[in-house]
Parts: structure tokens; C-alpha cells; sequence
């Protein structure tokens, strides 16, 4: 049986992917009819599913595709908004994504991700498009999001962002997994 202390997350640390643009919602990050499985088992396969394909069904050049390791997402203003579907951060944990980095994130996909232990970790825009722009140059690039000193460390360079103090003290004390 796994203790809290089992649960800790305070570091992550992985390669990026950049997401662009402001108020992605949880039907492009997940499209609802791929929400019929019983199981989330399957949804990391349909993560942005409709956004990296081109309309026969090949896959185009979306930032997943280009960066297939991608663990730490690097996102825009009101990351998550839309319904309120949990399938959202399951799609994107079973896709391979730890943690993310944007200007803000939607609270109910914030809160959704903390209950699978996957840190939100907030920037000003200027940051975020030099760690997008990072990340692009360089797609084996490592980041490292440091949840106990609210830093991320890009390369060499570290940054100071903030996380929601009751987000930061769940991934700390290992008390996200509400179930």
C-alpha cells in the first residue's frame, strides 16, 4: 500500500512541448467523442487528436507531433477552459505529460491535474514565449519544474513561477490523489 509520502512530487523534470495559443479548451485537448471510453486507459492516444491530424487523417505538423518525448507542456493564457472534463488531464498524463508551464490556467482543469499529481506552474507571457521559443529551437531541451522553490529551470537558466499554494502543498505532502 502506498503512503503519502510515496505520493511526493517535487520536481519534474523532462523535455518540453509547446503548445501555442490563448484559450485552448478541454474539447480540443480531448474531443468529446472520444469520451465514450469506459476506461481512461486509451485517452492519451486522442490528445489533441483533431489538432494534429489533417482532415484525411494524416498527421500534420502540431507541436505533439514535432515533439513526440514532450513531458513538460509549456502553454498560453486560460490553458483548459471549456467543460469541466476530467478526461482533459487524463489525455495528456496518458499521452506522457508530467507537468505544465503557461500564463494561466482554466481552475477546475487546474484542480483536475493536481488530482492526478501533474503540477500547473504559472509565468509572466514574455517567459513563457522564451521557454516556447527554447523548446522550439531545441525539442530534446530538458525542464525541470522545481514545485517546492517554484522555479523552472530551462538549460542552464532557472526561472522563478508561482503555483497555487494549496497545489504546491498537495504535491509536497503527497495528498493530490483524491481517490
Amino acid at each position: 500500500m502506498s503512503t503519502a509520502k510515496d505520493k511526493v512530487v517535487s520536481q519534474i523534470q523532462g523535455p518540453g512541448v509547446p503548445i501555442r495559443g490563448n484559450d485552448i479548451d478541454t474539447d480540443q485537448i480531448i474531443p468529446a467523442r472520444f469520451m465514450k471510453e469506459v476506461t481512461f486507459d486509451n485517452m492519451g492516444t486522442y490528445a489533441f487528436y483533431d489538432a494534429r491530424r489533417d482532415d484525411d487523417g494524416t498527421l500534420n505538423d502540431h507541436a505533439i507531433n514535432r515533439h513526440p518525448n514532450g513531458e513538460i507542456m509549456v502553454v498560453n493564457q486560460n490553458f483548459g477552459c471549456g467543460s469541466s472534463r476530467e478526461h482533459a488531464p487524463q489525455a495528456l498524463m496518458r499521452w506522457g505529460i508530467k507537468g505544465l508551464v503557461g500564463e494561466s490556467f482554466a481552475e477546475i482543469f487546474a484542480g483536475n491535474c493536481q488530482a492526478l499529481g501533474i503540477p500547473t506552474a504559472t509565468a509572466d507571457r514574455e517567459t513563457i514565449e522564451w521557454i516556447m521559443e527554447q523548446v522550439e529551437a531545441d525539442p530534446a531541451l530538458e525542464l525541470t519544474i522545481d514545485v517546492e522553490n517554484e522555479t523552472v529551470t530551462v538549460g542552464d537558466d532557472g526561472i522563478d513561477v508561482t503555483i497555487n499554494e494549496s497545489q504546491r502543498e498537495a504535491l509536497l505532502q503527497g495528498i493530490w490523489d483524491t481517490t
